[in-house]
């Protein structure tokens, strides 16, 4: 009889720890499903909650062709945000002159940068970075990387901006609305020579005396595209 009644008890103890085990799963589960369904549903998150969430809960993978918006508006408008470079040591940009299309037979993107950027000897070094766009609540946010440079201030550190590694290890933000991913493809010299409109050739003249060398022309492969879920 008292082994019988042991034995209940801990048959007991075992059923029990199960069911809350159980129990404990399928609330994370669901907590997890809760979070998801807040961000399909598209509703508008303040900066913390963006902060808070991962970059799996916050974006969603889509085809190059399928890129929402036209690219005189991401470009031309909504500004391009580049970044390159790793967790520990990175820098992002502002660039508003490029564009997208096919090269070798594969979607592709370009840009036109001065030669002495410093984000572009990152993008050199990995051979890797992203283009990221914003809606216009962080034009402010993303100014900042057009005005300063991180070669010789804390411009990086100064962001408030949620700096994220993607699932392929290049840098990028979570409140970005898109982001394009790049793997370094060409990049290219300009020559006066090579402009046939004079407000082209006096342009990357001028740029020469900062930098003292041309404007570069830089193609990146597409390889990943995400969007805001």
């Amino acid at each position: 009889m008292e082994k019988s009644v042991i034995l209940f008890l801990i048959l007991t103890a075992l059923i029990s720890s199960g069911c809350n085990n159980k129990n404990n799963n399928r609330e994370k589960a669901e907590q997890e499903q809760e979070n998801e369904a807040v961000v399909s549903a598209g509703m508008i998150l303040s900066r913390e909650e963006i902060q808070a969430r991962s970059f799996q809960e916050l974006f969603k993978s889509i085809e190059a062709k399928d890129i929402p918006g036209d690219v005189f508006t991401l470009v031309g408008s909504d500004f391009t945000v580049i970044t390159a470079g790793t967790a520990s040591h990175y820098n992002s940009m502002v660039a508003s002159w490029g564009g997208m299309g096919i090269l070798f037979s594969k979607p592709a993107t370009w840009c036109f940068l001065r030669a002495n950027r410093y984000t572009l000897e990152f993008m050199r070094k990995e051979q890797a970075y992203t283009m990221a766009y914003f809606d216009d609540e962080y034009k402010d946010d993303i100014m900042l990387f057009g005005t300063k440079s991180g070669r010789d201030s804390d411009k990086m550190k100064e962001s408030k901006l949620s700096s994220v590694q993607t699932p392929s290890g290049n840098m990028a933000y979570k409140e970005a609305k898109l982001i394009i991913e790049c793997k370094l493809t060409e990049v290219t010299t300009v020559s006066p020579d090579d402009f046939y409109l004079e407000e082209g050739r006096n342009f990357v003249m001028d740029a020469h005396k900062e930098a003292n060398d041309y404007h570069k022309i830089v193609f990146g492969e597409i390889t990943n595209v995400w969007v805001r879920k």
